[in-house]
């Protein structure tokens, strides 16, 4: 920026002089014409080129989820890390070792994969996958640390640094991080793929010949991501669709994707922290759990979604609702890593 050869009167007064050590630390050019960052240090840290990252197989049984695709281990190894990727990682998924090997990523066996820098995972690690993986090693996994208190001690002791990935706040900044509502919005359209496999009619109604046929039912139990796109698929489908959720700001949601919004009479719906739904009273609990007995009396599927972070999802629908179902009806609870309901059959 130029400085005019004759300043207007009274002009100087206004103008304060930066040491250059001031001037460096706020950005400002130096009147000298060097660029502030020349005479900065160096940044702090580490290379990528000098960092290595794990991903190993899931262990849990029925876990066929790997943390990383091709694509995405492509564009770390271009960024200059060092991808490794235990034996069969993805085969569960559909990902071979030699798609992995073909974009620069190594293959290697799992106490390999648990000795590098950052450890990629879906599912928690077990007490024995800690045990293999190095002191100060940085761990990206689902965690739920209020429930697995045991685990993040044992990880605290050699000193590790974790990102629990489903504590990333939801907002805008955070959106390419929020591994959990990814995967909430695949677990409500699978949920509908899935009940209407196992239903054994259409879901929109038909009128044909032969006579005619009424639309399913379905009752979707918490509206968030994964009940909200529950609710898209299934309209999409030709169902008639029913939702509740505690949170008010879900009627409206639920509302413009053309469901009907359950009311209770004589209850106020509540939100919790982060727009959550929260732990509601045990008057609000016993009135709710009548409404869902009389709705599986006429409803023919039920997507259950209702989740509380940091806490056991609530049982809301029991083997008694479910016995009073009609014949040929689907009842369907999201596999989520803190689910306590169970899947009854019909």
């Amino acid at each position: 920026m130029r400085v005019a050869a004759r300043p207007a009167p009274g002009l100087l007064r206004h103008i304060t002089v930066l040491p250059r050590a001031q001037a460096l630390r706020t950005g400002i050019r130096c009147l000298s014409g060097k660029a502030a960052a020349k005479d900065a240090p160096p940044p702090k840290g580490i290379p990528y080129n000098k960092l290595s990252i794990g991903i190993p197989k899931e262990s849990m049984a029925g876990e066929k989820r790997v943390a990383s695709s091709p694509k995405a281990a492509e564009k770390l190894v271009k960024q200059g890390f060092t991808v490794s990727v235990e034996k069969g990682a993805g085969a569960a998924s559909g990902m071979s070792d030699a798609q992995f090997s073909a974009v620069g990523a190594k293959v290697e066996p799992k106490e390999a994969v648990l000795q590098k820098d950052m450890i990629f995972k879906v599912r928690a690690p077990t007490p024995e996958e800690i045990a293999k993986i190095k002191d100060g090693a940085t761990l990206f996994s689902y965690l739920y640390p209020g429930k697995n208190k045991d685990l993040v001690d044992a990880m605290a002791k050699k000193k590790m640094n974790v990102f629990a990935m489903e504590c990333v706040p939801r907002i805008s900044r955070a959106q390419s991080f929020d591994a959990l509502s990814s995967m909430a919005n695949i677990s409500g359209y699978k949920a509908v793929i899935e009940a209407a496999n196992h239903f054994g009619r259409f879901f929109t109604g038909q009128i044909t010949a032969a006579g005619k046929t009424e639309p399913a039912k379905i009752l979707v139990i918490g509206g968030g991501v994964a009940g909200l796109a529950a609710i898209g698929t299934a309209k999409g489908m030709g169902a008639i669709v029913r939702c509740f959720d505690t949170r008010p700001a879900v009627r409206e949601q639920a509302k413009s994707m053309g469901a009907e919004f359950l009311e209770m009479k004589g209850f106020e719906l509540e939100e919790g922290v982060g727009g959550y739904a929260k732990s509601m009273s045990p008057e609000f609990t016993a009135a709710q759990l009548e409404m869902f007995a009389k709705q599986c009396k006429e409803v023919d599927i039920i997507i259950s979604t209702a989740l509380i972070p940091g806490k056991q999802a609530p049982i809301l629908i029991t083997k008694a609702m479910v016995d009073s179902m009609k014949a040929f009806t689907f009842s369907k609870v999201l596999s989520t890593h803190s689910h306590s309901q169970k899947k009854h059959s019909l």
